[in-house]
């Protein structure tokens, strides 16, 4: 043959993989309400920018009726392209050859894409859609996934990755999305499970559904799996194109800047009003975030997981930032082992891929309970602590209204290392609120008054005007200042960009050891 034949040839056999095993399998993909592994990579990339690499990979085992099925791809389509310009390396199961199930030569696919990754310092979007390991290949497969995990955690902290769940998941396969930095998940499409509900009936004798053992939303607002959840894979896909539109590409760089056109300088006179002074009256921090960063927009993250802390990802006069915030209208705010687990993931993620903190504080302390101490609410509280001491990024952190007790030290207080510590004239510092600590100093005063209520209202007064005034902490420095709220937002903007060249290092350590 000719060169000329042998290049119509070639471009025959790739049209031939792109259009994937039959029509038919297609069909039933969408009739599923799934897109298929090439039409998910084409709504996340820039259109036209995907290069394929080992499009005509195949499988080598032989027995179990694989030597008569060696479909090319070998069930997963590997490539780069760009997203906003900027390149992305993705894979995405094919469900339609194998079920997606992942065997040697899938996984040697993925290994090779992965190692393309990290050397290239680019993120990682892996699409999942598959039935696990491919039983016909036996350990091979099982080696296949250790490959991918052992990548996994060195590429952790270095380049984002990002897992897409857009079928099932499950067995050992669901621990490679759980080691990545963001899980998403498409709503009854899609689930994640290391044992499915025929096991576990089997061995329990519960019963239970797909998606009410392992479905988006018990992920979403039960287990802390998922990041963020959504009703079809077009809305998902494009939330993935603008969450790295917010990221850097690895953590040698910083966040790409974006222009601004909301003034820097700009001041809220909605902040006076949306945080009553009352500490007992909720409200929603979201507002008070809306009226402080750029437009008003940001992304939130774990939304539906421990909705007594609120992190989310956003910008301050173009530059990215991460906001980790007490939620006063969920319990009250106040931090527990849920929340502490979603805010040190978050703080830690920030800091490994250089994005500024700012920490808006109003928390009445821990969350009390036996259950909770049972649970381990002190090493659990530890692991917020620890990422934020732990953290070099620029920190800044507001008390909005009132901080008390250890939780107060949690919320990047200065003790453990803020930048910049900042409060509103609301604010209420102190070891608990004047009602507990008079109830606490003055008992014996109090039970032997006359009129003990009368006495402890007095007790109250005296305690909340001598130790829980605004001006106490700055007074003795534990503030750099007490700031007209309306000013918050101008006053980051300068913060931050004053932080901007801010170098620390750690003690040299092979790595720390946070408590688990």
């Amino acid at each position: 043959m000719s060169v000329d034949e042998r290049v119509r040839e070639l471009a025959g056999l790739k049209e031939s993989v792109a259009s994937g095993p039959d029509p038919a399998a297609t069909e039933r993909q969408h009739a599923r309400g799934k897109l298929t592994a090439r039409e998910r990579i084409d709504l996340l990339l820039d259109k036209g920018s995907f290069t394929e690499v080992e499009a005509l990979r195949r499988h080598r085992a032989t027995g179990f009726g694989l030597e008569s099925k060696r479909p090319h791809t070998d069930g997963v389509v590997t490539g780069w392209g760009t997203v906003e310009g900027r390149t992305v390396f993705v894979y995405a199961h094919d469900f339609r050859i194998f079920g997606g199930a992942l065997g040697e030569a899938h996984a040697q696919k993925i290994h090779k894409l992965m190692d393309m990754a990290i050397a290239a310092g680019a993120p990682l979007v892996s699409l999942n859609d598959g039935a696990g390991a491919r039983i016909q290949e036996g350990v091979s497969a099982l080696a296949g996934y250790g490959g991918i995990f052992q990548r996994n955690t060195r590429a952790s902290g270095v380049i984002p990755q990002i897992s897409v769940m857009l079928g099932p998941c499950a067995g050992g396969a669901a621990y490679s999305p759980a080691l990545t930095d963001f899980v998403f998940m498409v709503r009854d499409t899609a689930q994640m499970f290391i044992t499915g509900p025929d096991v576990v009936q089997a061995v329990t004798g519960e019963e239970i559904t797909h998606n009410g053992l392992g479905g988006a939303d018990v992920h979403a607002a039960t287990s802390g799996v998922a990041h963020f959840v959504h009703d079809d894979e077009e809305s998902c896909l494009e939330e993935v194109r603008y969450l790295l539109s917010l990221l850097p590409a690895n953590n040698r760089e910083l966040p790409p800047r974006a222009a601004a056109d909301d003034p820097a300088d700009r001041e809220s006179e909605a902040l006076l009003r949306l945080v009553p002074a009352d500490g007992n009256i909720a409200y929603d921090i979201r507002d008070v975030i809306e009226e402080i960063v750029d437009d008003g927009e940001y992304l939130e993250v774990h939304q539906g997981f421990a909705p007594n802390l609120v992190c989310a990802l956003t910008r301050l006069d173009g530059h990215v930032v991460g906001i980790v915030a007490n939620q006063p209208s969920a319990f009250a705010g106040v931090l527990d082992i849920a929340a502490s687990e979603k805010g040190a993931r978050f703080v830690q993620f920030c800091d490994s891929f250089n994005i500024p903190l700012v920490t808006l504080v109003d928390v009445p302390g821990f969350l009390p309970g036996v259950g909770q101490e049972h649970d381990g609410i002190i090493r659990h509280g530890a692991k917020l602590l620890y990422a934020y001491c732990n953290a070099t990024v620029p920190r800044v952190s507001i008390v909005l209204r009132k901080a008390y007790g250890g939780a107060y030290i949690v919320m990047d207080s200065r003790s453990i290392g803020a930048d910049l510590a900042l409060a509103w004239p609301t604010n209420e510092i102190a070891v608990m609120g004047a009602e507990g600590a008079a109830g606490v100093v003055f008992r014996r005063e109090i039970a032997a008054a006359d009129d003990p209520a009368a006495m402890r209202a007095r007790k109250i007064a005296e305690y909340r005007e001598q130790l829980v005034h605004p001006y106490y902490a700055a007074e003795r420095g534990l503030l750099d200042d007490v700031i007209d709220p309306r000013q918050t937002r101008p006053l980051l903007c300068r913060a931050l960009a004053m932080l901007a060249t801010k170098h620390a290092d750690l003690p040299p350590r092979k790595h720390g050891n946070p408590p688990q």
